[in-house]
């Protein structure tokens, strides 16, 4: 199977693009960045912008699925909703038979604007006319560490009642490697970490292997954003997979 795989470098992306290329798929990683080491050099590269659309037309031409795991913090409205409308607007031209959009876990349940843009994005894909299938996933990790770790710089360890999923996205890429090859499937069964921790325990948890001596700082939960984190709207109970715990996961980095 003929795969491109949009944000193929990062966290996610780089799991999936080893994940297909294992199972013996032809791959093609795009990016608006180089390729980065964690990317098989042997994988084509191909550079393109989202937010410009530039590359996006050669990029797509001459595959069969097409799998989003971009991301954007900065621009986000104009990389992930209407990025998300020209690339799919150059596999329609392309041909492509399969989109495969990754969302997050209760994007809809939590009121930031980040996540009202991942909604937007979900949209996009379901209003377009290339088959789609769609997975949503709880936090990664990497994420949560490096916040914790953005914190130490100033000596302080954040702590609260808000409740997280934390999993690995290798066990991620797996299921969206699943995804890919099952054909366009619409929206599927969310995927999550193994445990639900408060943000007190995980940063106790990250705080033990990082040895470092922290003020700890409870940030407050206040208004509807609060309530939805404190009552796990960034989680579902029901859609734990096996993945490597956040305390097993930083004792093998």
């Amino acid at each position: 199977m003929r795969v491109a795989v949009v944000g193929g470098t990062g966290v996610l992306g780089a799991r999936v693009v080893a994940e297909l290329a294992a199972r013996g798929d032809d791959v093609r990683v795009l990016s608006r960045g180089p390729r980065q080491s964690r990317v098989d050099a042997e994988i084509e590269h191909r550079p393109v912008d989202l937010a410009s659309g530039e590359g996006l037309a050669e990029a797509v031409a001459g595959t069969e699925v097409v799998i989003d795991a971009a991301n954007a913090l900065r621009q986000a409205k104009q990389v992930l909703v209407e990025g998300t409308g020209r690339l799919l607007a150059a596999e329609a031209e392309a041909g492509v038979a399969h989109h495969v959009a990754i969302s997050i876990v209760g994007c809809d349940r939590v009121p930031t604007s980040y996540y009202a843009t991942k909604v937007a994005q979900e949209g996009a894909v379901e209003a377009g006319t290339v088959p789609w299938s769609l997975i949503r996933a709880t936090q990664f990790h990497q994420l949560i560490a490096g916040a914790f770790a953005s914190a130490a710089r100033f000596r302080v360890a954040p702590t609260g009642a808000a409740l997280l999923q934390p999993i690995e996205p290798g066990a991620v890429a797996r299921r969206v490697a699943d995804l890919a090859h099952a054909g366009p499937s619409g929206r599927v069964g969310d995927v999550g970490g193994p445990e639900l921790l408060s943000l007190t325990e995980l940063s106790a948890t990250w705080r033990r292997h990082a040895a470092h001596r922290l003020l700890p700082l409870r940030v407050p939960m206040l208004g509807r954003l609060g309530r939805s984190l404190r009552d796990g709207g960034l989680c579902n109970r029901e859609a734990a997979v096996e993945s490597k715990t956040f305390d097993r996961w930083l004792a093998d980095e």
